[in-house]
C-alpha cells in the first residue's frame, strides 16, 4: 500500500497548511516590504473583510496581492457560479502557486501590478468592479505608486462598490480619504500582526 493512502484529509490540510506558511515565509524574508507579515492572514480577518460583501450582487471581483491565496480560497467558496475573480499578483511563487492550488474557471490569474487595473479590466471587457481586496502594504510602497494604485483602484470600482483593504500601520488613512468619498476604519486584534481594515467606497 502506498505511504500517501494513510494520508487522511485532516492531514492533507495540515501539510498544506504548512506548505502555505513556508512558501509565504520564505517570500517574505525575499521581500519583506512587499508582503508586510511573515504568515497569512488570520480566518478571523478574512471573515471580517469579507462579511461585507453583498455575495449575491457581486458580479466582478479583484484581488490584489493574494500570496497563498488565504483570501483567494474564501473568495471563490463564497461567490456565485457565474461571477468573475480577477487575481493580480507581482510575484512569480505566488502566481504559480495561487494557479495550481485554486484550479477554478471562474478565477483569471494575472501576473502584474494593481497599478494597471484599468488596463487589466478593459483588455478583459469589464467596465468596472463590484469589490477590489487587498492586504498589499500599501505603506512601504513610494508615495507615487501608492497614490497610482489607489487612484486607479477608485476608478475601477463600481458606483455601489467598495474597496477592502487591510494594513498593519493606520499610516494610509490621508491617502485614503484624499481619493475615497467615503472611509470607514475598524481593527481585527486576532491576526498576526493585529490588522486595521478599511471599507472605501467611491
Amino acid at each position: 500500500m502506498e505511504a500517501n493512502e494513510h494520508i487522511t484529509p485532516k492531514t492533507q490540510n495540515h501539510l498544506s497548511r504548512r506548505r502555505q506558511i513556508s512558501l509565504f515565509a520564505k517570500n517574505f524574508f525575499k521581500h519583506p516590504k512587499m508582503l508586510g507579515s511573515i504568515i497569512p492572514s488570520s480566518p478571523f480577518l478574512v471573515k471580517r473583510m469579507l462579511d461585507c460583501v453583498d455575495w449575491q450582487r457581486a458580479n466582478v471581483l479583484v484581488e490584489y496581492g493574494p500570496g497563498v491565496g488565504t483570501f483567494t480560497k474564501e473568495i471563490l467558496r463564497q461567490m456565485r457560479p457565474d461571477a468573475v475573480l480577477i487575481v493580480i499578483e507581482t510575484n512569480e511563487d505566488f502566481v504559480e502557486y495561487i494557479q495550481r492550488a485554486y484550479p477554478d474557471p471562474r478565477m483569471q490569474v494575472i501576473h502584474g501590478s494593481a497599478e494597471d487595473i484599468q488596463t487589466i479590466l478593459e483588455e478583459r471587457g469589464f467596465d468596472a468592479v463590484d469589490y477590489i481586496v487587498a492586504g498589499i502594504p500599501l505603506s512601504t510602497l513610494p508615495v507615487t505608486v501608492k497614490d497610482n494604485i489607489l487612484r486607479a483602484t477608485k476608478q475601477a470600482i463600481a458606483s455601489d462598490g467598495a474597496f477592502l483593504l487591510y494594513q498593519f500601520s493606520p499610516n494610509i488613512m490621508p491617502h485614503l480619504n484624499q481619493t475615497f468619498s467615503k472611509v470607514t476604519k475598524s481593527f481585527e486584534p486576532m491576526n498576526f500582526l493585529p490588522a486595521h481594515f478599511y471599507h472605501c467606497t467611491p
